[in-house]
């Protein structure tokens, strides 16, 4: 299914509005992206097997499609390890960077580095950006909106920080229009919560999006390979008006 309407390198972390609270992902209860749980599991592993599992391979064409038509200032949420820094376009003018895993930020220490768009680490809530109303060109986020406790809150915030104009390009998997792995996605669900940062595989995300306020003007739906139940995928762009 198709819509079609279409220096020197910096990598800094700014701590603003992040004392240890509960909001952060090592305490008792977490609201940010890539972790739906919190401790040393979702804080240090799990980045570092999400890290593994999805670069290179088969997610490099949906990462290049997706970044492909970014320019001026862009905030991807769900920054983790920097799986996208290879597909950025040169003549961004930024990167804020959302996420919680301390992990990740190691991780993607070294991609940043050799990357001549200047990138900033600036929060790790996609519920709450630290980001003024209207402020970037462009929102990045891939196989990221599973994992947030509160997706509408997130794509709220995401349509708050976009400029008019301004596009939200996505890469996330959800739930599948067939009948019998739409049930699979159901009920592996709780379990698949439990073992991947909060993961839901049940997710509609085209309705999450259009539900947020955002306008799809692209927007593909496939199957990766492997398990049916983990690749239904949607893949678009979407604008604010």
């Amino acid at each position: 299914m198709a819509w079609a309407p279409a220096s020197k390198p910096q990598f800094g972390f700014r701590y603003e509005n992040t004392r240890h609270n509960a909001d952060w992902p090592c305490c008792a209860r977490c609201r940010a992206c890539h972790t739906g749980g919190v401790g040393l599991y979702a804080d240090q592993i799990l980045p570092r097997a999400i890290n593994l599992a999805l670069r290179g391979g088969e997610f490099a064409g949906p990462r290049a499609r997706a970044a492909a038509g970014l320019d001026g200032e862009v905030l991807e949420i769900g920054f983790g390890s920097g799986l996208n820094i290879p597909y950025y376009p040169a003549g961004l003018r930024r990167v804020l960077a959302v996420d919680p895993a301390a992990a990740g930020r190691r991780l993607a220490a070294g991609r940043a580095a050799s990357c001549a768009v200047p990138i900033e680490y600036v929060g790790s809530d996609a519920e709450a950006l630290p980001v003024a109303d209207a402020s970037v060109d462009h929102v990045l986020s891939t196989w990221t909106l599973c994992t947030i406790q509160d997706a509408r809150r997130a794509l709220g915030e995401v349509r708050r920080v976009l400029r008019p104009g301004g596009a939200f390009r996505f890469v996330e998997h959800g739930l599948a229009p067939d009948q019998g792995v739409a049930r699979l996605q159901q009920l592996l669900t709780p379990v698949q919560r439990r073992a991947f940062g909060g993961c839901h595989l049940d997710r509609r995300i085209d309705q999450l999006v259009a539900a947020a306020g955002l306008e799809l003007t692209r927007l593909d739906t496939y199957y990766m390979k492997g398990p049916r139940p983990l690749g239904y995928t949607f893949e678009g762009v979407a604008i604010r008006p």
